[in-house]
């Protein structure tokens, strides 16, 4: 057997509100952070986006140098790390210190030398270096509070301009960088400042929705703009590749075209009307276009063309995945931990938010019919909602449960059995038909025809029998080591894998009440999902470990092992097309969802 990476369904940027998000383009790319992980998102080929794992940090900032060669990423406790962008290994140039807090924001000089690295340090909020041997280049100084943004001009003689929370704009002359000037046009937070492609020009933005341009070598103020102003804090700015327009995104959810000589407005796009379309980043992309950040993490790509809406929104989580279902042949669902549930395309290759009534807190799992055609999903605002797979929709019915809700399954009946922390409870057509006081403590629970398996904190895996109206007790599976933490009927419904806190998994026989192998142990932490293929012969796990091992029961010693699958640990494994296809997907703590093409031996 043998595994293979084949596609990254990437997570969307982090945000923040009431602050700025930096978005960053190069070519066909954008680049930004999420938790962390630094996503280098190729909108044209998606196939050839990838994702960076090597902050152990939440990283804040990403910014691709101009020759293309590699990219400066930084995190909130202050490190940098320059890393090669074009070779397959990604390895790292320099790993340096540049603040002692936070990093806001970073530039590039135009001969991708110098780095400066601004946010909110302790002794200092700015720092400019070599990226390839962290040597100063130079100081930033003149802020009395965090830097928000800063830009550096790309010709020389160059410039830096930095913005900050003292409403101050600095102009440093360079290199070495140098203070050289303060400018005080804004009465607010300034939360962007952008060099144009030229060097002649640079602008500032605000949270008093005020929108400045200065001359790129003086950094004397030439203008404010005034033609049909925001109406909220305008939280970036970014210019055309031709020095002739520019791009603002706005807390009023608005992003706006101007002409950057008349200074006049080109066109408005409104993205929404709630609060969560708030525009709090933007870049200009050479080949896509103009893309501007929601709150929510959608990404929305305008053409100027058109004035009314936005040409393609992508969505996709911004925080880790909890749990998968398969929808259609090439469609599966995730939930996540803000919340939401998501579809994906193995086909088209997006990701989509399932619309409707979801859950306001952390989805715990999801699970399907076994004809598929409906599922359920609970989450931590304790209720149990159902959704349409086909559709990937929500329904509007939910049920509230009793306790927080841990895990659920569907029996060949329809009826949803949920563990909760001292209690098990069971659902149908959006009543509560039963409910279990057992004696010990359960921590997840599968379904399969009348069969209902309840892991426990004690090591043991309770079985029941389900009549319809009662669960009546049928056996103990102990083979196990520690509490359980995932269960997974076979397809055939002959076997249940049990995966534990210990990072064992140990698949029974259902009929024999005994395991059938014991070799399935190489995980080193909490099984957290197990996922048999539609034969019944081969099963997938993922563990905190950040591993995946595909199992064979034919050859219990065979297996196939994918290191580091998702950073942070895999917290969801499923086949899709019941893994006739050969197709695995896996998500996790750092967001993304990763297909790996699985060859499987003969058996």
């Amino acid at each position: 057997m043998s595994s293979q990476s084949t596609f990254l369904f990437p997570p969307n940027p982090t945000t923040s509100r009431g602050s700025s998000t930096k978005l960053s383009s190069n070519k066909d790319r954008i680049v930004y952070t999420t938790g962390k992980v630094v996503v280098v998102r190729d909108l044209k080929n998606p196939a050839l986006t990838f994702a960076y794992t090597g902050h152990t940090q939440n990283a804040t900032v990403a910014r691709i140098s101009p020759s293309g060669y590699y990219c400066a990423s930084a995190d909130a406790t202050g490190t940098v790390r320059v890393w090669d962008i074009a070779g397959e290994d990604k390895t790292l140039k320099g790993e340096y210190k540049a603040l002692a807090g936070r990093v806001n924001d970073l530039a590039w000089d135009g001969e991708s030398k110098r780095i400066i690295a601004v946010g909110d340090g302790r002794d200092k909020f700015g720092h400019a270096f070599m990226m390839d041997s962290g040597s100063s280049t130079g100081e930033i100084i003149g802020h009395s509070k965090a830097i928000n943004a800063v830009s550096i001009r790309h010709q020389r003689p160059f410039r830096a301009a930095t913005a900050g929370d003292d409403t101050v704009i600095n102009f440093h002359t360079g290199v070495p960088f140098k203070y050289d000037k303060s400018i005080k046009t804004h009465s607010n937070f300034v939360h962007d400042v952008q060099f144009s492609p030229s060097g002649d020009h640079f602008v500032s933005v605000g949270s008093d929705a005020k929108f400045f341009i200065y001359d790129g070598k003086t950094g004397d103020t030439v203008g404010e703009f005034t033609d049909t102003l925001h109406r909220g804090s305008i939280m970036a700015a970014s210019w055309s590749l031709d020095n002739k327009s520019i791009i603002t995104s706005s807390a009023d959810r608005s992003v706006k075209l101007w002409d950057a000589e008349t200074r006049k407005t080109l066109a408005t796009w409104i993205v929404g009307a709630a609060v969560e379309h708030q525009q709090v980043g933007n870049t200009w992309s050479p080949s896509v276009g103009i893309v501007s950040l929601s709150i929510s993490g959608e990404l929305n790509v305008f053409d100027p063309r058109v004035s009314d809406k936005p040409t393609q929104v992508y969505s996709a989580p911004q925080t880790s995945i909890t749990s998968f279902i398969p929808a259609k042949e090439d469609t599966f669902i995730a939930g996540t931990s803000d919340g939401r549930a998501f579809s994906y395309s193995t086909s088209d290759e997006q990701s989509a938010v399932l619309q409707g009534p979801g859950h306001s807190a952390f989805v715990t799992g999801i699970a399907a019919s076994s004809s598929g055609n409906v599922a359920y999903s609970i989450g931590y605002d304790d209720e149990v909602r159902e959704l349409d797979p086909s559709s990937t929709s929500y329904l509007p019915a939910s049920i509230k449960t009793s306790a927080q809700p841990r895990a659920l399954g569907i029996a060949g009946d329809g009826t949803v059995f949920v563990a909760e922390p001292e209690l098990v409870e069971a659902f149908r057509s959006n009543q509560k038909v039963f409910e279990l006081k057992p004696t010990f403590k359960p921590t997840t629970i599968a379904a399969s025809g009348s069969n209902v398996a309840v892991g426990a904190e004690d090591n043991k895996v309770y079985l029941f029998e389900w009549d319809g109206k009662t669960l009546r007790e049928s056996g103990v599976l102990d083979s196990n080591k520690g509490p359980i933490s995932a269960l997974a009927f076979s397809p055939d419904g002959d076997l249940l894998a049990a995966g534990d806190a210990k990072g064992k998994i140990m698949p029974y026989n259902i009929k024999e009440k005994k395991h059938v192998t014991a070799l399935w142990v190489f995980h080193t932490s909490r099984i957290n999902s197990l996922a048999w293929t539609s034969d019944s012969k081969f099963c997938a796990s993922g563990s905190l470990d950040t591993n995946i091992y595909v199992w064979s029961l034919g050859k219990p010693a065979k297996k196939v092992a994918i290191k580091e699958a998702n950073p942070g640990g895999v917290n969801a494994v499923e086949w899709t097309n019941g893994g006739k296809d050969g197709r695995l997907v896996s998500g996790g703590a750092d967001g993304c969802a990763r297909v790996w093409q699985i060859t499987f031996p003969e058996v």
